[in-house]
């Protein structure tokens, strides 16, 4: 059936109601100067929140969401989400990036993981060789003998006043101070390397050569994110860990 190309044409009226609508933004203050302004605003607060914390608690933090977009106004009221990275774990995908003085865990990821997520199997501190010893309740042998790390140890940890959504602390800012914003703050550990799984969009071309070659070395340079969510479609949700990629998604935004 032929279906004529009129049909698709885009009213006049629709082009002035658009450049209208940009004055009205422009005049609130959403436009490309300060959506840049706020985004730089917002990577000095994560740089600075950073170097407080690392040296005593050996933790980066970064800022995602609409605040670090700069995609949103005063009137909006929107929270804060950031990812606290936790830099005394070096998770790895291969026994050969093993590092001593910290606790090492492998990625795993096989036909009993859900896309997208994988499990941690926790290694020697002083040798790099694959546990075999349960040394607590957060650690549970498979039935495969492999000694894994249980993501509720982080939702056990949650901080008095938060409460638990997902991955996420949910924080409620006017508790603590009157008047503040509401914070989401993710923990997670660190993967140096860009995850296995992701590997082929490395090498995918998109449209008009985008994501460019320094989106994607930027990708690989900075690895990914482990945060303590279970699939659930999961048989063992509790075993299972969400691989993040919100540091490269942010650069492609």
């Amino acid at each position: 059936m032929f279906i004529s190309c009129s049909m698709f044409h885009v009213p006049d009226y629709k082009q002035n109601l658009s450049l209208r609508l940009s004055e009205v933004l422009d005049d609130i203050g959403v436009n490309e100067e300060m959506v840049l302004k706020r985004r730089k605003a917002v990577l000095l607060e994560e740089t600075m929140k950073t170097i407080t914390r690392m040296p005593i608690h050996r933790v980066s933090i970064y800022n995602f969401g609409s605040l670090s977009e700069g995609t949103t106004t005063e009137g909006l009221h929107s929270d804060s989400d950031s990812l606290n990275c936790v830099h005394k774990c070096n998770v790895i995908q291969d026994i050969a990036e093993w590092e001593p003085g910290f606790r090492n865990l492998l990625m795993i990821q096989d036909n009993t993981t859900t896309p997208g997520y994988c499990l941690l199997q926790r290694i020697h501190d002083d040798v790099p060789l694959l546990g075999t010893y349960v040394p607590d309740k957060y650690h549970v042998r498979d039935a495969s003998g492999r000694v894994l790390l249980k993501n509720t140890m982080i939702r056990d940890r949650t901080p008095a006043g938060a409460v638990q959504h997902g991955p996420s602390w949910a924080i409620h800012g006017a508790h603590f101070v009157p008047g503040s914003i509401d914070y989401d703050v993710v923990p997670a550990y660190h993967c140096r390397s860009w995850p296995y799984e992701a590997r082929p969009w490395l090498h995918r071309q998109g449209i008009a050569r985008w994501p460019t070659a320094d989106m994607k070395r930027f990708a690989v340079n900075n690895g990914c994110f482990i945060v303590s969510v279970g699939s659930k479609v999961s048989q063992n949700p509790e075993l299972e860990w969400r691989i993040s990629t919100s540091q490269a998604e942010r650069c492609l935004v």
